[in-house]
């Protein structure tokens, strides 16, 4: 009988690192697939990464910039949710004039954009000042409408980390 209980338990655990390794190969293939949309992303709207110089300095398009400012505001307010993020690509879609699929690689582009800055706050604040850079006072209206249309799907209110957000875009585009 011990010799029958040592053979199931000997199974059983086989069975559980099998299970365990197959997660894992999974979780792994789905970050190489992330890192793939990304890339793809990027060569998409003709980002093109430069090593002696920060990410956010790179951008030529300003819509990547707005895409980047667009997904650290709603991550100053947690992360968010699946209705927030339908909302910000149809939002950029409509906006910006690009097909739904654009919209969404440019979603996963400012998202990568924004993370790259370190903080959402920060990522506000640099993004917004090459955004005046690229395209002058004439991209605030689009940032905002995006942002509202945003919030207004997700019916939640601005918190104070966004409020100090949107007073750093006032700074950047020199709005009082």
């Amino acid at each position: 009988m011990p010799v029958l209980l040592a053979v199931v338990g000997l199974c059983v655990a086989v069975l559980f690192f099998v299970v365990r390794a197959r997660n894992a190969a999974g979780v792994a293939s789905d970050l190489l697939d992330m890192a793939k949309d990304v890339r793809l992303a990027a060569r998409r709207f003709g980002f093109r990464r430069r090593t002696d110089i920060h990410p956010a300095e790179s951008i030529e398009d300003p819509s990547i910039a707005i895409a980047g400012i667009a997904n650290a505001f709603l991550e100053l307010d947690d992360l968010p949710t699946s209705t927030q993020r339908s909302a910000l690509t149809r939002a950029m879609a409509e906006t910006l004039n690009l097909a739904r699929q654009d919209a969404d690689e440019l979603t996963i582009l400012g998202r990568w954009m924004a993370n790259e800055c370190g903080t959402s706050q920060a990522a506000v604040s640099r993004l917004s000042r090459k955004l005046v850079r690229l395209a002058g006072r004439e991209s605030f209206t689009p940032l905002l409408t995006i942002l509202n249309a945003t919030l207004t799907a997700s019916s939640t209110s601005i918190n104070t980390r966004q409020k100090e957000a949107l007073d750093d875009v006032k700074r950047a585009f020199r709005i009082s």
